[in-house]
């Protein structure tokens, strides 16, 4: 039966997916307002944990009316996030390139960093439309990029995904396993462009940072390909600004020389949530988090098992 239903929920998300091209945008939208203002009303576990994240962004004076109306927002957010996915292959060229807005000028250090052959990993949050700025950055003539994909329950999804994404130019790799890794560094090693959404501990094997005062659990898969290639890493937040798409690129994380590469990994990974907070108290409408993040949160046997996996990988660097 739970394959029955993941198999209908599957052909109605690809189903949905080609109705929602053919709709006047406006159309489109509005739809997609309201199912965000249901999911919201009705309060599932994903908006609930939506809150308890933001809860921790505007902080412990914030009103009980403000968080419910920050979190209103962030699901109109995350569901234009996905509105715009679908609707991304029949998105014009030139309305990508005209309704996106870049903020600090750093995107020209990135881009001249992979023209004179260094890797860039540009880390993001869930924040935005990342799609849509891929979508911008390879039509800056960065050629192509690479990042890494969560595999869905669905296979069909996933290849439908998988499929959209090569067609922006992006090479597209799981999210696990050791092979990922590795074609990651060599893409750095070559010069190229990689991108990685990197709020959210994925396998348990992340770092522990402070964020917005507490701790949290991130990846660690940026830092430790920028110690390990040399690339530089750059974070990168996005925010929805009206009509338009807002990026900053934020300045270079640096290393640590002297250190250990537990050392310099964790201490990157700090400098790169603290780059994420900036950019997440500024458009905290645009962060549509709806996983556990903070390190409060999460089940304790998996802390236990990721907190046993780091004194295990300071153990061997030192």
């Amino acid at each position: 039966m739970a394959r029955l239903s993941q198999s209908l929920s599957a052909r109605l998300l690809l189903l949905g997916w080609a109705l929602v091209c053919k709709l006047p945008q406006r159309w489109a939208a509005r739809l997609f307002t309201l199912i965000a203002d249901v999911l919201w009303w009705r309060r599932g576990q994903g908006v609930r944990q939506l809150e308890t994240n933001l809860a921790r962004v505007l902080g412990p004076d914030a009103a009980q009316d403000q968080l419910r109306r920050v979190s209103r927002l962030g699901m109109r957010s995350y569901l234009r996030y996905w509105l715009e996915v679908f609707r991304l292959p029949v998105i014009p060229a030139d309305q990508i390139m005209s309704r996106t807005r870049m903020y600090g000028g750093l995107d020209q250090v990135a881009l001249g960093h992979l023209a004179a052959g260094r890797g860039v990993i540009f880390a993001l949050p869930h924040m935005g439309n990342y799609e849509e700025a891929a979508a911008w950055i390879i039509r800056r003539g960065v050629g192509s990029l690479t990042t890494v994909a969560e595999r869905l329950e669905s296979d069909g999804v996933y290849e439908r995904f998988l499929r959209f994404r090569e067609s922006l130019g992006m090479e597209v790799l799981p999210h696990t396993g050791a092979s990922a890794f590795g074609q990651l560094a060599r893409r750095l090693r070559q010069g190229h462009l990689v991108c990685l959404v990197s709020d959210r501990d994925l396998t348990a094997h992340g770092v522990e940072v402070e964020f917005f005062g507490e701790p949290a659990r991130m990846a660690n898969v940026p830092a430790t390909l920028a110690v390990q290639t040399g690339a530089a890493l750059m974070p990168v937040t996005l925010w929805f600004e009206g009509e338009y798409w807002g990026i900053r690129v934020h300045p270079e994380v640096p290393d640590v020389p002297g250190a250990s590469r537990a050392v310099r990994i964790g201490q990157m990974s700090q400098q790169l949530a603290s780059a994420f907070e900036q950019g997440i108290r500024e458009h905290p409408e645009s962060w549509h988090m709806l996983q556990k993040v903070f390190t409060a949160d999460l089940d304790p046997e998996r802390l236990a098992r990721a907190k046993a996996d780091s004194m295990t990988e300071v153990a061997s660097s030192v």
